[in-house]
């Protein structure tokens, strides 16, 4: 076999894809310069021809030697029967455990009782060969809105967090807007109330704003906490910085921060022991993954936000704790049961205040290569490359997010324990979680950082569906996977029917004719919605405001201006169903009622309405593709929190709602999960 041979075997058998087809439909053939990067970033040997013939020959023999595939996915409270190699002598322990609860023999095949949901270790020996194997013990499906809500469909609204405003917040949204702003709305009917991720951002890393760009995705952003909210330990809010249409993270983060420290200071010395041991519970809880995210942020604060650059001694968990690193972590640890609770609070205000659902919250795709999330659980992780996306509909340009990516062996030798304390941590409290690129789930396309083409590499697809099922049904939330970008064929179907609902963004819904996809032809497995944080809103669609900003950053010259604002007149008419001619008669806020009303009374289960196209916004929060060109992440919603469900507007979207049977209030059949 000749070396580009060996090494494409290689590839292949560690699920990276030879080519994959771009935009334009062009198949794009994965170079073995890429092979190898990638091959690297799994931990793999390719440093000579000679390596990779081992490499793989490794690989195949111990794959042969394997009487039971080394993870195996079953259906949970049912009883299962595994395929293995001869006779057997097996046991099996469950998630948490060591004492065997079910054993027994088999020839050509393992009779499993039924099992709880989880993650299990099937142990089995034939002669001198002893194995264990993972099981996934997974429900059949995520929940549905009628088991989670008692309802077959309903709307909501969807805010960017830090864009809220009201009298007592001091230019930063906070978690009490957010409880709120959700109250006044499930008042209005909606089922829920989206938001951007909530992730930790970091402590250290205060130039940060990105709510996709985490520090760690399973602990929170302490920026968004109230504190005038905090009973007992702070006498109101730090000074408001309100001045100018964008937020001032850094005077905000200032004046917080400062504000934090001194709540804490009060907490320390009159705390009650109630507060004291509720706080302890939360810690004990919390275990040693809060324990470590903890100790990051202490270090990261003398030692600087990438750990990467720190002393060889820190560079891990386990070596920062051997060379006898400060517990100063307390303060931090405080501030995630600050934060978490008041997350929490605002949940229970949600539905309390008439929303099925509650809380609709956002899984980043991942976490920043120099984060909490990435130091913690470093061993699991690819080397040497980011997550990113090829050129595509949202990013012509392709996109490298400098995210961390999951090595899936490296990661299945750990039984997805990091990202299973992620999904747990975040469903806690939301009714809907959306995962980001959700088409990550099936691929990935990995960008190595020594300049060689990106390239697709497979996950354990399966598996990771398994996994977020098990977490959604202990925490009853439905699950929306953003199923946008260059999908594989099967792939929406796949995850339908393990009961994910679809991402369905009217914007990017065309017939082969260019034409708009009507309402009632979309997904009904699905969330639907006009746009989203990256794309323009109703009111800047209309006006061509992200037309105008592509020419601004000379992303198109003045031809490709004209021809776009052509284009966009006719998708103005398709969308409104005039004749361009009668385009001068209407306004944004036509197209806007007649898309909400579409959507209404369309099959799609979710109905998303953006807060911004509400209160008849131009500006998008987001231009992919920039980073400072554009304002980014700063755009404050302009009218106050207190204020925004009694508007007109949002009373009239409501009653478009009403009547196409999407009331949202909460329903009394709601299921009950474990």
């Amino acid at each position: 076999m000749t070396a580009d041979r060996s090494l494409a075997a290689l590839a292949s058998f560690c699920g990276v894809f030879d080519r994959f087809l771009d935009l334009e439909g062009v198949t794009r053939p994965t170079s073995p310069d890429t092979q190898r990067a990638l091959l690297r970033a799994n931990g793999l040997d390719v440093g000579s021809e000679a390596a990779v013939r081992d490499t793989l020959a490794a690989l195949q023999a111990e794959q042969e030697e394997r009487l039971i595939p080394q993870e195996i996915v079953v259906t949970c409270d049912t009883p299962n029967v595994l395929r293995c190699e001869g006779e057997v002598d097996w046991h099996l322990t469950l998630e948490k455990t060591t004492r065997p609860v079910a054993w027994g023999k088999g020839d050509g095949e393992i009779a499993l009782p039924p099992l709880r949901a989880g993650v299990h270790c099937l142990h089995i020996q034939s002669g001198k060969r002893r194995q264990t194997t993972t099981v996934i013990a997974t429900p059949a499906r995520t929940p549905s809105l009628q088991e989670s809500a008692g309802q077959e469909r309903c709307w909501g609204v969807v805010a960017p967090l830090y864009g809220l405003q009201s009298r007592r917040n001091a230019g930063l949204g906070d978690f009490e807007d957010l409880a709120q702003l959700a109250e006044g709305l499930g008042a209005q009917g909606a089922g829920f109330l989206g938001i951007n991720p909530v992730h930790a951002l970091g402590w250290a890393a205060q130039d940060t704003i990105s709510p996709y760009s985490p520090s760690h995705r399973g602990f929170l952003n302490t920026a968004h906490i109230a504190l005038d909210r905090l009973p007992g330990l702070s006498d109101g809010a730090p000074p408001s910085n309100k001045d100018g249409p964008l937020i001032d993270y850094a005077a905000h983060s200032q004046a917080h921060r400062a504000a934090l420290r001194t709540a804490f200071d009060q907490f320390q010395q009159s705390a009650s022991d109630a507060e004291k041991e509720a706080l302890a519970r939360f810690t004990q809880k919390g275990g040693a993954a809060l324990e470590v995210f903890a100790l990051f942020e202490e270090l990261s604060t003398h030692l600087g936000q990438d750990w990467r650059h720190w002393p060889e001694e820190k560079r891990t968990p386990e070596a920062a704790r051997a060379s006898g690193s400060a517990s100063e972590s307390g303060f931090h640890l405080w501030l995630q049961w600050v934060a978490d609770h008041q997350l929490r609070e605002a949940q229970r205000r949600a539905q309390e205040g008439g929303m099925a659902l509650g809380l609709y919250l956002d899984l980043a795709v991942g976490a920043r290569l120099d984060g909490a999330e990435a130091w913690g659980a470093a061993d699991t992780l690819a080397q040497g490359v980011s997550l990113g996306a090829p050129p595509d509909h949202l990013s012509p340009a392709g996109q490298n997010w400098q995210l961390a990516a999951y090595a899936p062996l490296k990661l299945a030798a750990r039984t997805y324990q990091p990202l299973r304390q992620v999904l747990r941590q975040v469903l806690r409290h939301c009714g809907v979680l959306r995962i980001d690129h959700a088409l990550g789930l099936n691929r990935s396309y990995w960008i190595p950082e020594d300049g060689s083409p990106g390239g697709y590499i497979r996950q354990p697809f399966q598996s990771l569906m398994a996994l977020i099922a098990i977490e959604a049904q202990r925490a009853g939330a439905v699950i929306v996977g953003e199923d946008l970008g260059l999908v594989p064929d099967g792939f929406r179907d796949t995850m339908a029917a393990k009961g994910f609902y679809g991402y369905t963004v009217l914007q990017y819904e065309k017939t082969d004719a260019g034409h708009f996809r009507k309402a009632q032809a979309l997904r009904p497995q699905s969330l639907a919605c006009f746009g989203t944080h990256d794309t323009p809103t109703i009111r800047g669609f209309w006006t061509g405001r992200d037309i105008d900003w592509w020419h601004r950053l000379d992303w198109i010259d003045d031809d490709g201006k004209d021809r776009a604002q052509e284009e966009r007149k006719a998708e103005k008419a398709d969308l409104l169903g005039v004749p361009d001619a009668q385009l001068t008669q209407r306004d944004a806020s036509d197209l806007r009622d007649k898309v909400h009303l579409d959507l209404a009374q369309g099959p799609a289960a979710l109905v998303a309405v953006q807060l911004d196209d509400v209160l008849d916004v131009e500006e998008a929060q987001n231009l992919p593709g920039t980073i400072d060109a554009h304002p980014n992440w700063r755009r404050k919603i302009p009218v106050d929190v207190d204020e925004i469900a009694t508007q007109d507007v949002m009373k009239k979207t409501a009653q478009i709602m009403a009547d196409a049977g999407r009331s949202g209030l909460k329903a009394k059949t709601r299921k009950e999960f474990p």
